[in-house]
């Protein structure tokens, strides 16, 4: 069976037992938190999706690493996770998770990146565009600097994008010019 489809339904499951537990907002930081943390981690990374070592060493280091810093019930999430030997997609359920919570409360992600930084304004232009295209009513804007666009912006929302930079319509240019 394909990560993907394995992920969505351990975070479903893991979601569904959330507000279950009233627990939601709670192992929403959790796995924001490990996600983050196998994202800076590269070793940890690896460990985890490494099938030499022992489940026994990857639940131990999970312990360590993470025991103190979420919720029991993350952690016997982290632990059930570790005895069905799925250690090395948790980085896809934690995906999984966090994109289904912000499909419940509403919450659309986007990224625009652009050659300098946003000013107020433009930002929340941004996040009315999104609304508008998606309905959703919260938006999260992650913003990003490239220098190499020379001007304008490219906004990615999900599987869409609408690119306004000055180098595509460069490039558009081109190859007119060559047709």
């Amino acid at each position: 069976m394909a990560v993907a489809t394995v992920a969505a339904r351990y975070a479903k499951s893991l979601l569904d037992l959330a507000q279950e537990k009233g627990l939601t907002e709670t192992m929403y930081k959790d796995m924001q938190f490990f996600k983050n943390t196998v994202d800076q981690s590269r070793p940890l990374m690896l460990m985890l999706k490494n099938p030499i070592v022992r489940a026994e060493k990857k639940s131990a280091v999970l312990t360590a690493a993470f025991n103190k810093r979420v919720d029991p019930m993350t952690m016997a999430f982290f632990q059930i996770i570790a005895k069905k030997n799925r250690e090395g997609i948790m980085d896809a359920i934690a995906e999984q998770f966090i994109s289904q919570y912000n499909k419940l409360k509403g919450i659309e992600r986007a990224n625009v990146v652009t050659t300098v930084p946003l000013t107020d304004a433009q930002r929340e232009q941004f996040k009315a565009i999104v609304m508008k295209t998606t309905g959703c009513k919260v938006v999260e804007l992650e913003e990003k600097l490239d220098s190499k666009l020379i001007g304008g912006y490219v906004l990615n929302l999900g599987d869409r994008q609408v690119d306004g930079s000055i180098r595509s319509q460069l490039n558009d240019l081109r190859l007119k010019f060559l047709n």
